[in-house]
C-alpha cells in the first residue's frame, strides 16, 4: 500500500467520494434527440445496436444452428472467435478513423459486419459459419469503438454524458431484440433468415452515415498500434480454444499452458514496449490500476462463461424452446442493467462496500445454477428459481461495473486517457473470449460431445457451473484488497 505515490492517493480519495467531482450538463434529452442531434444519434446508437443484437440473437439460435449444421464440439468457438475479432476491431478503429475519416470508416464497418451476416446465412457447415462470424465480430467492434470516438466529433461538450448513456442503453435494447428474434426465427427453422435480415439494416446504417457523419476529422495521429500484443491475445484465446475441441486431458491441459505462457508474453511486452494495450503501470504491484483490471476480468468471465452455454442447456435439460431459452439466459444481461442504474448514484463507502459485494452476489447465482442446471426438469418451480439465478448472477456484475469503468480513466495517467478508454473494451472483451474458450474446454472435456445427449449436457452444466464459481470467489479477494487499498488512500 506504501508503493501508492502522492498523486494515485488524490485520486483514490477522489474516487472514494472525499472529494465531488459531479459536473452539471445544461443541455438535456431534447437537444440530443432533436434536429440533425437526432440522426447522428440514431447512427451512433444504432451502430451498437446493431452488434448487441446480433449478440443474443446468434446466441439463441446457437443450438438450432448446430442441430441443422453440425459442429458442435466448436460451440464455444463461435463466441471465441466473434471477440477476438471484436478487439482487434476496437484496437484499430483510431487507426481507421484517421485513414478513412468518420464516414469512410463507419461505412467500412457496417459493411463488415453486413458482410460477415451474409456468409453466416449461406453457411453449410461450421468452418463457413465461423469465418461469417469473425469477419461479423471485426466490424461490430469497429461499430462500438467507433460510435464512443466519434461522440466527441459530434456533439457539444455538455451533451457527451447523455449521448455515452444513450449509446450505453442499446446493450438493453440488444437484451429485448435479440432473444425474440433468435427465438421465432429458430422456431421457425428459418435462422439464416435472421442473419440475413441485419444485412439490409446494417447498410442502411451506412448508407445514413455517409450523409450525417463529419467528412474530416483533426489530424492528430493515433498512437502506434501494439501489434505484437494483440497477435499475442488472439494466440492465447485461441490456445485455449484449440485445446477445449480435445476430449483428451493432455491437449486441454497443452492449450491452457500455452495461453498462459502467452498472457505472461503479453504483460512483459506491456511492460516494455511503448506500444501498449494498457496504460503504463497497470501491471505495477499494488497498482490500483491492475486490481480494477483483475475484478473486471473476472466478472466478465464469470458471466461470459455461462452465458455461452444457458440458452443449450435449458433446451436440452429442462425442454425450453429457444424463445424462452432466450429469454431467461438474458435475464443475465438484465440483472446487469439493474444493478448498474441502481448502483451508479452511490459514492464513498457504499462505492468500495458494493465492488465487495458484487462477487457475492454474483456466487449466488453462479452455485444457484450449479445446483440446479445439471438437474434436468422442466417444473415451474425449479424454473423459477432458475431464473432467479440466471439474474442474480449478472446483478453482480452490474453493481461493480459503472464505479469499476471510472476507476480505469480515473488512475490512468492523464496522457493515456485515449488508451485508458479504450481499455475497456479491450480487457472486457479479453475476458469473454478466454471465459467463452476455457468454457468450451470444460464442456468438452466433461462430456457435451462424448457421450452427447442428456447425460452428456447435464455432465458439461455440472462440471461447467463447478469450475467457475471459482472465478467470483478469486475476484472477491482481489476486491478486498482494492477496498482496502482505496480505504487507506482516502484517510
Amino acid at each position: 500500500m506504501s508503493s501508492l505515490s502522492n498523486s494515485s492517493k488524490a485520486v483514490a480519495r477522489a474516487v472514494a467520494g472525499d472529494t465531488a467531482s459531479a459536473a452539471t450538463t445544461p443541455q438535456g434529452w431534447a437537444t440530443l434527440l432533436g434536429g440533425r442531434n437526432a440522426i447522428s444519434s440514431l447512427v451512433l446508437a444504432g451502430g451498437v445496436a446493431l452488434h448487441a443484437i446480433n449478440v443474443f440473437l446468434t446466441t439463441t439460435m446457437l443450438p438450432s444452428i448446430v442441430r441443422d449444421i453440425g459442429g458442435l464440439s466448436y460451440y464455444a468457438w463461435n463466441t471465441t472467435l466473434f471477440v477476438i475479432a471484436s478487439i482487434i476491431g476496437a484496437t484499430c478503429s483510431a487507426r481507421l478513423l484517421q485513414l478513412l475519416r468518420p464516414r469512410g470508416a463507419y461505412v467500412t464497418a457496417a459493411v463488415l459486419f453486413a458482410l460477415g451476416a451474409l456468409v453466416c446465412g449461406l453457411a453449410q457447415a461450421m468452418p463457413v459459419m465461423l469465418a461469417g462470424r469473425t469477419v461479423q465480430g471485426l466490424g461490430g467492434g469497429l461499430l462500438i469503438s467507433l460510435s464512443y470516438a466519434m461522440i466527441r466529433l459530434l456533439f457539444p461538450q455538455p451533451l457527451w454524458p447523455r449521448a455515452m448513456a444513450l449509446v450505453s442503453g442499446m446493450w438493453g435494447i440488444g437484451t429485448l431484440v435479440g432473444p425474440a428474434l433468435g427465438g421465432v426465427f429458430a422456431e421457425l427453422d428459418a435462422w439464416r433468415s435472421a442473419f440475413h435480415v441485419l444485412i439490409p439494416l446494417a447498410l442502411t446504417f451506412a448508407a445514413i452515415a455517409a450523409v450525417v457523419l463529419p467528412r474530416d476529422v483533426d489530424a492528430r495521429h493515433p498512437s502506434p498500434l501494439p501489434l505484437l500484443q494483440m497477435a499475442l491475445l488472439a494466440a492465447a484465446v485461441l490456445a485455449v480454444s484449440a485445446g477445449s475441441i480435445s476430449t483428451r486431458p493432455t491437449w486441454n491441459v497443452a492449450g491452457l499452458a500455452a495461453a498462459a505462457a502467452l498472457s505472461l508474453l503479453i504483460v512483459r511486452n506491456e511492460r516494455r514496449s511503448p506500444r501498449r494495450l494498457l496504460p503504463r503501470n497497470a501491471f505495477r504491484r499494488n497498482a490500483p490500476l491492475g486490481l480494477v483490471y483483475a475484478v473486471m476480468s473476472l466478472l466478465a468471465m464469470t458471466v461470459t462463461s455461462d452465458d455461452v452455454f444457458v440458452p443449450l442447456f435449458l433446451q436440452v435439460l429442462h425442454g425450453q424452446s429457444p424463445l424462452i431459452a432466450g429469454y431467461l439466459s438474458a435475464l443475465m444481461a438484465g440483472g446487469w442493467t439493474v444493478g448498474s442504474v441502481t448502483s451508479s448514484n452511490f459514492a464513498g463507502r457504499k462505492v468500495r462496500r458494493i465492488i465487495v459485494a458484487a462477487p457475492c452476489v454474483s456466487l449466488v447465482g453462479s452455485l444457484v445454477l450449479l445446483w440446479l442446471m445439471p438437474a434436468a426438469s422442466a417444473d415451474t418451480a425449479h424454473l423459477v428459481i432458475l431464473a432467479g439465478g440466471l439474474f442474480s448472477l449478472g446483478l453482480g456484475v452490474g453493481m461493480a461495473w459503472p464505479h469499476l469503468l471510472t476507476w480505469v480513466l480515473t488512475f490512468a495517467p492523464p496522457d493515456e486517457q485515449d488508451r485508458a478508454s479504450a481499455s475497456i473494451t479491450t480487457v472486457q472483451l479479453y475476458a469473454t473470449a478466454v471465459g467463452a474458450a476455457a468454457a468450451g474446454l470444460v464442456a468438452n472435456t466433461a462430456g457435451l460431445v462424448d457421450p452427447g445427449g442428456a447425460v452428456g449436457t447435464a455432465r458439461a452444466a455440472l462440471a461447467l457451473f463447478a469450475v467457475f464459481s471459482v472465478a467470483p470467489v478469486l475476484c472477491l479477494a482481489i476486491a478486498l484488497r482494492l477496498a482496502r487499498l482505496l480505504a487507506v488512500a482516502a484517510r
